[in-house]
């Protein structure tokens, strides 16, 4: 099945996605070149087969191969428990920005089952891995960014201390999310924090740089970057 999955990745690659993907993702130097949506379809197809025999068996030759299982993990049919076991395999493959922002988007059965999911996600809090840890913040940014959880939200990000650049914009875009749903709780937060310079002035900047945000609001956050 892995020589079939890798054959049908290389035919749907694209050489000039794959320039221009390369180049996001330094460091990555298995990009075959297919793009998200077309990769997203594919992944589609295999969950209604017998997608945990590839789980099982799936090889991570090629940055595809890794992106395509984590896209059958939120995609295919099965109980909770499940689910988050093939999660918790799957999570020490992330070794990039993209493949991690990727697979956290598709995993929407958190919406159903918030408080499980939750717990399961503090066990990743005080990894000492920049991915691991990237993985549980950008969980934080995509489903947790709620009135139930916001608060405690903020106090996390606040305690996470990494010097990994992924870590660290992955706070900052957390924040900026934040302070768009819940700018007040955000503002407090921002007068009062113990973020490092460089992740505090990031999470200004995307701030600033959203539409959802008034001008008159920018001039303000703007005026709070630390010199």
């Amino acid at each position: 099945m892995n020589e079939e999955i890798e054959k049908k990745i290389f035919e749907l690659a694209d050489d000039l996605y794959k320039e221009f993907h390369s180049g996001l993702c330094p460091n990555t130097n298995n990009i075959v070149g297919v793009r998200v949506p077309i990769l997203r379809d594919y992944a589609k197809e295999l969950s209604k087969g017998n997608f945990r025999n590839y789980l099982d068996n799936a090889k991570d030759d090629y940055y595809e191969e890794t992106m395509l299982q984590g896209m059958i993990i939120g995609l295919s049919k099965m109980e909770l428990e499940e689910r988050l076991n093939y999660i918790k395999k799957f999570v020490p493959k992330i070794d990039n920005w993209a493949v991690c922002d990727v697979f956290c988007a598709g995993l929407k059965f958190v919406n159903r089952n918030k408080e499980i999911v939750w717990e399961f996600l503090k066990s990743y809090k005080n990894s000492i891995k920049e991915f691991e840890l990237r993985f549980f913040i950008v969980m934080l940014l995509d489903f947790y960014i709620t009135d139930e959880y916001i608060n405690e939200v903020i106090n996390i990000l606040d305690n996470i201390k990494h010097e990994g650049y992924y870590v660290k914009m992955a706070i900052a875009w957390t924040i900026s999310v934040a302070y768009i749903k819940y700018p007040k709780i955000t503002m407090k937060y921002l007068i009062n924090n113990t973020l490092d310079n460089f992740t505090y002035n990031k999470a200004l900047q995307k701030i600033i740089e959203s539409y959802r945000v008034r001008n008159e609001d920018k001039e303000i956050i703007r005026s709070m970057k630390r010199k």
